[in-house]
């Protein structure tokens, strides 16, 4: 559930469509989820290299809020997450250099360069944590907080805890915490699941921190109820 391209300026120029799609399918993995930083442009491409091997791609966007927090938005429909990114890049202002933070590739599902993005993506959006996850929630998206165990980026690192106002719909941990230890550390994680991505940034990081989910289907909305526990949906936290 959280992938980048090469479009986000920390990802490597492998990280296309076509290579991610591949490298899922290798792995045998069924869901997978792109999230670049801020932008959802590269989407598309990746939704439609995995139709093409039978992977199934969830469109998404890693938001760094006004306070450099970063949060995974997870979207049922392309409309949403260009909703939302829309709203993003209203609230950014700074330009990519990319001598300094590399280029920010549009590409096609073929691997084909389609264009180039000028806005700083790896940069914070003048928005705020609870306004991003409201906006969320109001496309319909869930809203995870992402590597909350890392010490920059995270809810934690930057405020210390989670805020009462706000309510996502997972914590998201990397492969350096237990499950236990992550219990006992962080307030409030009794209230969500915990759910284990790759934050790939490269093609071979695809699959190193995965989830398994009990789904009916490979769907966002077997998804959504898998986080929520409902109708004998779960995420398994083993």
């Amino acid at each position: 559930m959280h992938v980048h391209t090469c479009l986000s300026p920390c990802g490597d120029l492998e990280m296309s469509p076509k290579k991610i799609a591949a490298q899922a399918r290798k792995l045998d993995i069924g869901i997978i989820g792109i999230c670049d930083h801020n932008t959802a442009e590269n989407v598309p491409a990746v939704m439609r290299a995995g139709e093409t091997v039978g992977v199934v791609v969830l469109p998404g966007m890693e938001v760094c809020t006004r306070e450099e927090i970063h949060v995974l938005a997870i979207f049922g429909t392309l409309h949403a997450a260009f909703n939302l990114q829309a709203m993003v890049y209203g609230h950014l202002s700074a330009k990519n250099n990319p001598d300094v933070f590399g280029i920010q590739v549009v590409a096609n599902e073929f691997d084909e360069v389609i264009g180039f993005q000028d806005r700083l993506l790896i940069g914070a959006a003048d928005v705020s944590l609870e306004q991003i996850v409201e906006a969320i929630h109001q496309l319909e998206g869930i809203a995870i907080a992402s590597h909350i165990d890392r010490e920059s980026y995270s809810v934690i690192s930057q405020l210390g805890f989670i805020p009462e106002p706000v309510t996502f719909d997972a914590l998201e941990l990397t492969r350096h915490i237990r499950n236990s230890k992550a219990r006992d550390r962080f307030g409030r994680s009794k209230d969500y699941p915990f759910v284990r991505n790759s934050d790939a940034h490269l093609l071979e990081d695809i699959g190193k921190n995965t989830s398994e989910y009990l789904l009916e289907r490979p769907t966002f909305e077997e998804i959504r109820k898998a986080l929520r526990g409902e109708h004998g949906r779960m995420v398994y936290e083993g």
